[in-house]
């Protein structure tokens, strides 16, 4: 008796190398988790397993869908990770995320004065 799954990995990832196309107002996103761990402005160190309430994460977007309108590729986001997706392509992690998800957005070409801050 053959094994035809034998190609397949036990997670039921991707194995193949195929071009990926996002759809509608979906967003692919890495989020750079460096261990989880993060320190204060006053440089004390807090664990991953600490919790502060409701807290939105950072992240890069690597791949947008074509009714994406206010977000480009290269971007930085901010979102709550409470309820994400998370996908592995070619052995990395990715968020996948809808448009209407994202709180604010971060990239050289927005004009100085239209958001009143500067991150």
């Amino acid at each position: 008796m053959s094994n035809d799954n034998a190609d397949l990995p036990d997670s039921m990832g991707r194995t193949d190398k195929l071009p990926i196309k996002m759809l509608q107002d979906r967003l692919l996103v890495h989020l750079d988790v460096a261990d989880g761990e993060r320190r204060s402005t006053g440089g004390i160190l807090i664990p991953a397993t600490a919790q502060l309430g409701k807290r939105l994460a950072w992240a890069e977007v690597k791949a947008a869908g074509p009714n994406v309108r206010n977000i480009e590729v290269g971007d930085q986001v901010l979102f709550s990770p409470e309820d994400l997706f998370e996908v592995e392509v070619q052995g990395s992690t990715y968020v996948l995320l809808r448009e209407r998800d994202v709180h604010a957005v971060a990239a050289e070409r927005l004009q100085v004065g239209s958001t009143g801050l500067y991150l």
